[in-house]
């Protein structure tokens, strides 16, 4: 339940549908289930064994479960730093959006947007609520910030009570009453009707057709694979680090292939079956073929947070059914934040041998000064620039590097056997071959991509408004600074266990 609620988040219910939409309807969907089969599994199994190969031997993170798979190494530790890096920067911009789907379940309970009838109208209500412009609905960041604050302090008191009593606790509740809300929506969404007699074909099945129907000319295009790929990684949680902390607190007889293939199974239905069928079905009902294509091309913000409410506004019940809907978002969002927290909880934990009290309490100070650019600079860029190093990136980069300390350090033989310690199912032997040569070459291939294609635009800033530029600028500095941060306190951590091996000696 923890590893799929980590799994399951706003990107199921808002970027799949999006982009599912925008890069060929069904036909994103053979790239995407062979990037499933291909990547996002085996890096489950991949992420499960490890993690709980280096709980073993007493680490929670990846720079220590990194050194143990290959402690003659000493370098090897810091690039397991990414695993706590990618998730703290995921978390200081996902916690504020997160805060917007409390905020907005409030607003549809009240009927405060229940009188936008327009995509203008709605996308001021949002503007006006991210403090980019003062408006009738809004008047600065007042608003955005209580929710803000509510909503990071329900993380932090979740994180506080630990992996059984919070986290766990927190997704045996929320994970089912996620499902009993997604069920509730699109048990309404597959009944509706054409709401314009003179507009027959405006119909829910042929909503499902416009998302469903494969358009296979986009195969050709090598960005729908590279688009399919990501939202994998980005799905499952692979190559962040959370699963290898999750894993770390299991025991050498508890079965990962099972465990792994449940938490990747449960988040593709929540995915696939429920995200896909709610929003982009339901907007082509009352919008049309000719403007849903555009609705799903303006971003997961609008998508999510503009055409999503005057969707549910004309919906029978619409406050209870905005309420409904954005509750879900929030307990997805809050099932995944929580999540995030603990890579670096953990490392605060293991390595510097802090009680859970103190650690929380050094992550709350460090994250909530963090997750301030994310919220006064939003509209400068700052909040694509992190997505894209944290939840992009340093995602793919760190996949890269686990697989080759998996396969060709650790070994493939070893690494099979310990797989399968304890697990009541054996994976077919086909991916014994998949993870040794498919995958990794799948990974280097979408890395060697980024490179051709994009890295010089943008580590040269190209596309970027000259306004925007020295808040990205900044933005780049500040990371930069984080993982320093981050490898000075790995360096001191090793000292110190060194030292408190010599004297043992």
């Amino acid at each position: 339940m923890a590893v799929a609620g980590s799994a399951i988040g706003l990107g199921n219910f808002l970027r799949f549908p999006a982009k599912a939409a925008c890069y060929g309807g069904g036909a994103f969907m053979i790239p995407y289930f062979v990037s499933l089969l291909l990547l996002g599994i085996p890096l489950m199994w991949i992420e499960w064994t490890l993690g709980r190969y280096g709980g073993g031997y007493g680490h929670g993170s990846a720079p220590g479960i990194f050194h143990s798979i290959w402690n003659k190494n000493r370098f090897i530790k810091y690039f397991g730093i990414i695993g706590i890096f990618g998730p703290l920067v995921i978390l200081i911009y996902y916690t504020y959006i997160e805060s917007w789907t409390l905020a907005y379940s409030f607003y549809a309970l009240t009927g405060k947007y229940s009188q936008i009838a327009s995509q203008s109208g709605m996308q001021s209500f949002l503007r006006g609520f991210q403090g980019l412009e003062n408006n009738q609905y809004f008047h600065g960041l007042g608003a955005a910030y209580f929710f803000f604050l509510v909503t990071f302090i329900l993380n932090i008191t979740v994180i506080y009570y630990g992996i059984k009593g919070g986290i766990e606790r927190l997704c045996k509740f929320a994970m089912p009453l996620l499902f009993i809300c997604g069920l509730m929506l699109l048990a309404r969404v597959v009944t509706l009707g054409a709401p314009d007699p003179a507009k027959p074909d405006w119909n829910i099945l042929n909503g499902f057709g416009f998302l469903w129907n494969p358009d296979f000319s986009a195969l050709k295009s090598a960005r729908v694979w590279l688009e399919a790929a990501g939202q994998i990684f980005f799905t499952l949680s692979v190559g962040i680090g959370v699963i290898l902390t999750y894993a770390s607190y299991l025991s050498k007889g508890d079965d990962v292939v099972l465990s792994g293939l449940t938490a990747a199974t449960t988040n593709e239905i929540a995915e696939v079956i429920i995200g896909g069928s709610i929003i982009i079905p339901a907007a082509f009902v009352f919008f049309g073929p000719a403007d849903i294509r555009a609705i799903a091309q303006s971003g997961v913000f609008n998508l999510g947070f503009v055409t999503t409410p005057l969707v549910l506004n004309k919906l029978p019940l619409p406050q209870i059914m905005g309420f409904i809907w954005f509750s879900l978002l929030f307990l997805a969002g809050v099932t995944s934040s929580v999540s995030l927290a603990q890579p670096a909880v953990a490392f605060l934990e293991d390595e510097f041998n802090l009680n859970r009290k103190k650690a929380v309490f050094i992550f709350a100070a460090a994250t909530f000064i963090l997750c301030q650019p994310a919220i006064f600079f939003l509209g400068k860029g700052v909040v694509n620039e992190l997505d894209f190093w944290g939840g992009t990136f340093f995602l793919v980069l760190f996949a890269a590097i686990e697989i080759i300390l998996f396969v060709w350090v650790f070994g493939m033989e070893k690494a099979w056997d310990e797989i399968h310690k304890g697990a009541d199912m054996s994976i077919p032997r086909v991916y014994k071959f998949i993870i040794k040569y498919i995958t990794p070459l799948f990974i280097f291939f979408i890395l060697g991509m980024w490179f051709w294609q994009e890295w010089l635009p943008v580590i040269l800033m190209k596309g970027v408004s000259i306004q925007e530029r020295p808040f990205i600028l900044w933005t780049r500095i500040c990371l930069l600074v984080i993982f320093l941060i981050l490898a000075l306190m790995v360096k001191s951590a090793w000292r110190k266990r060194k030292m408190q091996l010599e004297m043992i000696k």
